[in-house]
């Protein structure tokens, strides 16, 4: 401990500094129970980041089959159009590179979300509020719960300030 006026070391417990006669001003005790909320905080966010990316691959795995299911069954004949009916030969395959990309897109902001939250970064959090805000509607049950899941770990001047100290 050092004196704030003329920053001598002072001895635990002295209340006036021998030197300049200044008063020490008490200090103030650890908020009981901060490393507890800090530790148990930083827990909540690593098991958000691994669930994003998580999220992330399930999302690329279960677009990948339906996609290729979608490709097949649009290419080869299948579907109302048996009878050469058919729409456009160009649109099915810009919906699907449309799909492709979309689908892609998605999982990457996912994975990266899930990333930042796992390094504690604060591009990490925005990255997640937004991923949570775009799949709200996707993977209905899923997409759902770790879009209210983020959002209620990461928004709030409380967890803001916790994300902080972190």
């Amino acid at each position: 401990m050092f004196c704030s006026g003329c920053g001598r070391s002072l001895a635990q417990g002295q209340v006036v500094c021998p030197q300049c006669k200044r008063p020490i001003a008490p200090q103030v005790p650890p908020v009981p129970g901060f490393e507890f909320l800090l530790a148990s905080y930083a827990g909540k966010i690593r098991v958000l980041g691994i669930l994003w990316l998580v999220y992330a691959g399930i999302s690329l795995v279960a677009g990948f089959a339906g996609l290729a299911f979608a490709h097949a069954f649009l290419s080869h004949g299948f579907g109302p159009w048996i009878n050469g009916h058919s729409p456009q030969t160009w649109f099915f395959p810009a919906l699907l590179r449309f799909a492709w990309i979309f689908l892609v897109g998605r999982a990457l902001l996912s994975a990266i979300a899930g990333w930042g939250l796992l390094e504690r970064t604060q591009w990490g959090r925005i990255v997640a509020i937004v991923a949570a805000i775009l799949n709200l509607f996707h993977f209905f049950p899923f997409g759902l719960a770790m879009g209210i899941a983020t959002l209620v770990i990461l928004i709030g001047t409380r967890n803001w300030m916790l994300y902080e100290e972190l």
